[in-house]
């Protein structure tokens, strides 16, 4: 048997896809709602029989998945000094697949804990400190975590010299304690792959069995990863290239959703121009943001808000009250689709449209001068993306829209906001299929497939 199911088991829906490694052709793909607050395995089950009905009864030799069921992997990130350890236990846990619900610098005070508490994170990442450096703010927010009586387990990734101190602290406490390298050992040093490491393995061996999905591990080789860190490694490889087979280089791809817009960005993103200095934490090569605020369904009243009501029929071409109305209707029943109401898919074209341009805004690294004893500089801070050519798109709204490349401007540069780094122009490409999270699992264990798969599969607009 040559043939490969990969299985993605998101918020809304359980997609399933079908691939002959033999031939390197995509069978098929299906995909039916997820059914997490009854059995998941009713909603796999859904998907596999519309699959079925599609390309026949057939076997598998593997079946891999991923999942953001339940709330994805729920993530809170502690350090000292937001610009330094804490942005860095933030980037960290947004590269493995994370979705971050808390964000806290120095002391915790009783208010945060409390937060926390309330917040019931499947993982807390705990850092603070450079290697030898401040021990004591660590030392106390350990204390009070301890104290915390919700169950979640603690990735320890700060100071070295307090490390063990730290986890002894927490397991006197009853919690499930892992210890790994400093996210940053020294200043302005990055240090994220070993706390993604383990990060994914304490999602492998707790939270996909606190989340029910035990019930599908008999049927599957495993849950691998988080759905958005299987996207993150099929773009990674795709880019870079496996083996014999060559990648297309730096690229960006971005996954419009109902709650939220991921931003992906693949590339060194070093100045451009010459004579420009670069401020702040180094920026990874693969990297994640994600916007809680930019989304069509579950945040689109965000976006009406931040960007105006007048923004929004601009870019929907409908009028203020037909947006309202719009409004309404999604507020009422958030799973609507565009092909049950025509205008409800302009409203989701504009509010993509707003999305994309302002999820890349915050992503792309900026250009600022300044004025020094030795005449005027440019100082960069982020990732210079101007020179990247390819840009994928992907998520319901786009994959759905009539009109894609609209949308997909919004990543080009701007010339009313000069300072943000974006490209200055690029082909689009678009994941029709929704096979992106698939393409991280089967390059997992077929990376060069998955590449030719993937060059395949998307489609330039």
């Amino acid at each position: 048997m040559n043939n490969v199911l990969l299985i993605d088991f998101g918020s809304t829906y359980t997609k399933v896809t079908a691939v002959d490694i033999h031939t390197e052709k995509i069978l098929g793909t299906a995909r039916a709602f997820t059914t997490i607050k009854t059995d998941i395995n009713e909603g796999l089950n859904n998907a596999l029989a519309i699959l079925e009905s599609k390309i026949g009864r057939i076997e598998y030799s593997s079946k891999f998945a991923c999942s953001s069921a339940a709330g994805g992997l729920k993530m809170v990130v502690i350090g000292v000094v937001p610009e330094l350890t804490v942005e860095a236990a933030k980037r960290t846990a947004l590269s493995a697949g994370a979705k971050v619900v808390g964000v806290y610098a120095y002391e915790l005070a009783d208010n945060e804990v409390n937060e926390i508490a309330n917040l019931k994170p499947d993982i807390i990442l705990l850092t603070g400190g450079t290697d030898g450096g401040n021990k004591n703010i660590i030392l106390h927010n350990a204390e009070v975590l301890a104290s915390i009586e919700v169950d979640f387990p603690v990735v320890v990734a700060g100071n070295k010299s307090v490390a063990e101190k730290v986890a002894d602290i927490l397991k006197s406490a009853g919690k499930d304690v892992r210890v790994c390298q400093n996210v940053m050992p020294e200043f302005n040093k990055l240090n994220i792959e070993p706390a993604r490491k383990v990060i994914r393995d304490v999602f492998l061996e707790r939270i996909i069995r606190a989340k029910g999905l035990t019930k599908v591990q008999m049927l599957i080789e495993g849950i691998l990863m988080p759905t958005p860190s299987a996207v993150l490694k099929a773009v990674q490889t795709l880019s870079t290239g496996y083996g014999n087979e060559k990648g297309i280089g730096e690229l960006i791809a971005v996954d419009v959703g109902g709650a939220t817009t991921d931003v992906y960005s693949i590339s060194e993103g070093k100045p451009s121009r010459s004579g420009v200095i670069i401020k702040g934490l180094p920026e990874p090569f693969a990297k994640r943001t994600v916007e809680g605020d930019l989304g069509v369904r579950y945040s689109a009243d965000f976006i009406a808000e931040a960007a105006g009501m007048d923004k929004v029929s601009e870019s929907s071409g409908l009028t203020l009250e037909e947006v309202r109305n719009c409004l309404d209707k999604i507020r009422s029943n958030p799973e609507i689709l565009p092909e049950a109401d025509n205008k409800i898919g302009m409203l989701d074209l504009g509010l993509s449209k707003i999305a994309v341009k302002e999820a890349v805004k915050r992503h792309t690294g900026i250009i600022e001068s300044s004025y020094t004893p030795m005449g005027l500089t440019y100082v960069q801070r982020g990732k210079d993306l101007t020179g990247i050519r390819k840009v994928i798109g992907t998520g319901g709204p786009v994959i759905n829209s009539l009109q894609p490349g609209e949308i997909m401007k919004g990543i080009l540069f701007d010339e009313g906001e000069p300072e943000v780094l974006r490209p200055a122009k690029a082909d689009f490409f678009i994941d029709r299929k929704y096979i992106l999270s698939a393409m991280g699992l089967l390059s997992e264990k077929y990376p060069e497939i998955a590449i030719r798969i993937m060059k395949k599969e998307l489609e330039m607009i």
